[in-house]
């Protein structure tokens, strides 16, 4: 597989789906690092991403030594940022460095982790996949937990913000996740968690209001069409296909948070909002065309790309 020159983020995020089921994806790994380290990106700023997959890759083949390479190498790209794709590397090699034996440092790299948990959706999911390959459920349970009360503290139960629930959303499935594994009982929050994956999964039931506007998806190929189109529009989807699948997994999240059941997106095209002359409240009224939201953890991803929705979608919060 040979990588072609200026490599999107969506370009490395296609990569990420598809880099294990390549013929050589220890191959793949090194054409991203050369990649990152010769200026072969579009934004130079997603160096640390890629090296930081290169050393997924490596990991995923038991190369620990060279994923640790990788890793150290995304961290040195990233500098002084301090964002949830930093700590996502950071938890990446405390995972490698429990992987082998060296439990003592991989601790101490994810401890300074602990308050991205209230401040990432996907913090939680890295957080407490590294702990668990240190067979350190208990302590990503303590933390979870931990996390979960802050998130809850001085809000009567309830987040003060769309961001606030889907946050919690996400820190408490991956908590009652943890507690199963453990086989702990259940307490308040797994009784909360197990309602609201209950609420996600009832997508026979229509929705309380007419599905809104913003909630218009389209595929990748209309997508473009509209944005050159009505360049103005991607102030509303998204300058680009993953930013407009994001907004909208990270509002389809709130209204869940909210109690919203039947959720489902209205799949658009190019022609269609065209004949509304752009009208995209007029366009959405006349779709009957759905897609029900969520899906299965392991069932395609509601955006079309044929990867699974827990691989794709799901973590973009």
């Amino acid at each position: 597989m040979s990588l072609r020159a200026d490599l999107s983020s969506a370009d490395l995020d296609e990569i990420r789906q598809s880099a294990l089921g390549a013929a050589d994806p220890l191959g793949v790994a090194a054409e991203l690092a050369e990649a990152a380290e010769s200026g072969r990106l579009a934004d130079e700023e997603d160096a640390g991403y890629a090296l930081a997959l290169a050393g997924e890759i490596a990991e995923s083949r038991a190369k620990h030594d060279a994923a640790l390479r990788y890793v150290d190498r995304a961290l040195e790209a990233y500098g002084k940022r301090d964002d949830s794709r930093v700590g996502a590397a950071r938890g990446l090699r405390a995972r490698i460095l429990f992987r082998v034996g060296r439990e003592d440092e991989a601790v101490a790299e994810l401890e300074p982790l602990r308050p991205l948990l209230t401040q990432y959706g996907d913090a939680a999911a890295y957080v407490s996949a590294a702990l668990a390959v240190g067979g350190r459920h208990r302590v990503a349970e303590e933390w979870l937990t931990e996390a979960v009360k802050t998130a809850l503290a001085g809000r009567d139960g309830e987040p003060a913000s769309a961001d606030d629930a889907g946050l919690l959303f996400f820190l408490l499935q991956q908590r009652h996740r943890v507690r199963h594994v453990l086989g702990l009982p259940h307490d308040t929050h797994d009784n909360l968690a197990e309602r609201l994956e209950t609420k996600l999964a009832n997508t026979s039931a229509q929705a309380a209001a007419t599905p809104a506007d913003d909630l218009l998806f389209f595929p990748r190929a209309e997508f473009d069409q509209v944005i050159a189109e009505w360049p103005a529009l991607a102030e509303v989807y998204g300058g680009d296909w993953d930013e407009h699948r994001a907004r909208l997994e990270r509002e389809l999240v709130r209204l869940a948070g909210v109690g919203r059941t039947g959720l489902a997106l209205l799949r658009g095209s190019a022609a269609g909002l065209k004949r509304q002359e752009g009208d995209r409240a007029a366009y959405a009224k006349q779709l009957t065309g759905e897609i029900s939201w969520p899906p299965e953890r392991n069932a395609p991803c509601w955006c079309g790309s044929g990867s699974k929705y827990k691989k794709c979608c799901r973590p973009r919060v």
